[in-house]
């Protein structure tokens, strides 16, 4: 039952009986707030004109009229103008008895729309890093939100494998590597990838410190310095096909997409389609081609392509380099094309850093122009804000960036030495304890990340992050195994609680159940603003509330056996829906700590 249309109908009933059909008046019905008595409140003011009766009357009326006629509704109270409603605890038995039948809560019926997701779009000139961290889990997640709103979801990455921040790596390595590998070094191949992105940083920033000292201004030395001249001269080959270049670009890729491998399969994230920028820019290129017969682009004297965009607001963009390379829009523009073509999509959802609005504001404007606006009026573009440490900004050029796979293992160990300090793996066998130890690692990390609105830059504390206190992954998945532990306990006891309980609710279990029927409202609005933070926060206040309702009533000692009966159907449900919601998060859940 949709039980805010259940309260609506019975409120137009109610109040069409008292004064006649209502003539373009809107009910106004919200749940009531926290601090007031009841389930859902009316505002009567939209009401007046009809009853002719002061607010508080109208309240009055309307609430003695429901309570004698409407058998769900147990009580009322006014204050000033709103009518606070009280639903009964039989209402609230039913709804239990509800979700409790039904396999699938939370979960909504398939809409028929196909939603791509594109997340992660690492550059393949370094390993992945918190920024990285950040992307994966909100666009897993919104996938995850995506499908339990009954979407049929394609999780997609464009992998950024060209263009002239790979040739810096790849120069480098050439210049000063002298032929080390993955092997030879033992790194992880993105690593080894990136030692020599900083590397060409470097020995740029000297070269540029030359220059000026010979009398070149800083602008003129930072393009005229020998090793980016090289890379860029690299470039231009590796676009022409050069046999020598192309053979060290598959080769170091190759490294690098062992390494993302790994990364991915400890984040627990993963991927139905790859796209390569290589093989989606030339698809760009035709389109550029179509658009200079269109009208839509034009070329300078320097042979470089560029759209005015003055008219709309923004300014001239370039598509094209005069020597005929690529640049990032120019490939987007072939993957947008590429992917509506082949996937029949109804909308696509880019996760990337906010410092790239202006660059969606443009692609969907290009596309628009050149004449393919039933794609661009469904592009998204989930725009997130960056991620910062204690100490400052990352930078990748200067190495100073926290590395992922860094990070999931320092995180690993440090649940490990916390969950041991605690006491929470005693009676654990080695292999449970860094099985546990993980999830918790990997949930603190998540959770932390993830119960942050997408748009909000946030502060990163890994010290912060694994509690077993307050509002953290631990502590909701040490909730979640002291439910299971409850549920073990009286399946050791042969307890059956399996069919209906004839029990009377208390207050606290009343309030546990309306928690519970919120869940698919919580996750149909978390699909509709891709934001995973509005699971973390049901989740949190649910187990928390949980943890009330344990610490104040007895469960397995409870004599009656119908109220016990109630209560383990009512702690499965809890530990069921926190088991739900945090999957939504990319999130595993311990069955015992």
């Amino acid at each position: 039952m949709n039980i805010e249309n259940f309260v609506s109908d019975a409120v137009l009933r109610s109040v069409e009986a008292l004064y006649g059909p209502l003539d373009g008046e809107q009910l106004q019905i919200q749940k009531t707030r926290r601090e007031f008595e009841g389930d859902y409140t009316l505002v009567t003011f939209p009401l007046l004109r009809r009853s002719r009766k002061s607010p508080e009357a109208t309240a009055t009326e309307i609430g003695e009229y429901m309570t004698a006629h409407i058998p769900e509704i147990k009580a009322f109270n006014v204050i000033k103008g709103f009518l606070n409603l009280s639903l009964d605890s039989a209402f609230w038995s039913d709804r239990f008895a509800e979700i409790v039948a039904d396999v699938q809560f939370g979960q909504a019926s398939p809409t028929g729309r196909t939603v791509m997701i594109e997340y992660s779009s690492p550059n393949t000139n370094k390993p992945l890093h918190l920024g990285h961290v950040r992307n994966n889990l909100l666009g897993y997640s919104v996938a995850q939100i995506l499908k339990a709103n009954g979407h049929t979801v394609i999780k997609a990455n464009l992998v950024n494998d060209r263009g002239i921040h790979i040739c810096k790596s790849m120069l480098a390595w050439q210049l000063y590597g002298n032929g080390e590998t993955p092997a030879s070094s033992g790194m992880k191949g993105d690593h080894l990838v990136g030692k020599y992105y900083v590397e060409f940083d470097k020995h740029y920033k000297a070269q540029i410190k030359e220059l000026t000292a010979a009398g070149q201004s800083e602008e003129d030395a930072k393009k005229n310095a020998p090793i980016l001249l090289q890379a860029q001269e690299m470039l231009r080959r590796w676009e022409a096909k050069d046999p020598e270049v192309y053979g060290l670009w598959e080769k170091m890729n190759g490294w690098v997409y062992e390494g993302f491998d790994v990364t991915y399969k400890a984040l627990g994230v993963d991927f139905d389609k790859v796209y390569y920028e290589s093989q989606t820019y030339l698809l760009g290129k035709s389109l550029v081609e179509e658009g200079l017969k269109k009208g839509v682009f034009y070329r300078r004297e320097d042979n470089s392509v560029w759209i005015d965009l003055r008219e709309d607001g923004l300014d001239e963009k370039l598509l094209l380099r005069g020597d005929g390379t690529s640049v990032y829009m120019t490939q987007d523009l072939g993957t947008a094309y590429r992917r509506f073509e082949e996937n029949r999509l109804d909308d696509m959802i880019y996760v990337v850093g906010n410092e790239q609005n202006y660059h969606f504001q443009v692609l969907k404007l290009v596309l628009k122009k050149l004449g393919y606006a039933d794609w661009s009026d469904h592009i998204t573009h989930l725009s997130y804000g960056m991620v910062e440490l204690p100490e400052g900004k990352m930078k990748s050029r200067e190495g100073t960036v926290v590395d992922a796979d860094d990070l999931i293992a320092g995180m690993v160990t440090t649940a490990r030495e916390m969950s041991d300090e605690l006491g929470k793996l005693d009676g654990c066998s080695e292999e449970e304890a860094a099985a546990v130890s993980t999830m918790v690692g990997l949930g603190a990390l998540k959770y932390f990340i993830l119960k942050v609105d997408p748009r909000k830059t946030m502060l990163f504390d890994p010290r912060e992050s694994i509690d077993f206190n307050g509002n953290t992954g631990p502590f909701i998945q040490y909730t979640h195994a002291r439910i299971r532990s409850v549920l073990r306990k009286a399946a050791e006891a042969g307890i059956d609680f399996a069919g209906p309980a004839q029990a009377d609710y208390l207050p606290e279990e009343i309030d546990l159940v309306k928690s519970l029927t919120e869940y698919p409202s919580v996750v149909a609005a978390a699909g509709e603003s891709f934001a995973p933070s509005l699971i973390a926060a049901y989740v949190y206040e649910l187990a928390k509330q949980f943890n009330g309702y344990y610490h104040d009533h007895s469960i397995l000692k409870e004599e009656c056996g119908e109220t016990r009966r109630m209560r383990l159907q009512l702690t499965a449900q809890v530990a069921r829906v926190i088991r739900s919601g945090m999957s939504l998060l990319g999130i595993e859940v311990p069955e015992r700590m």
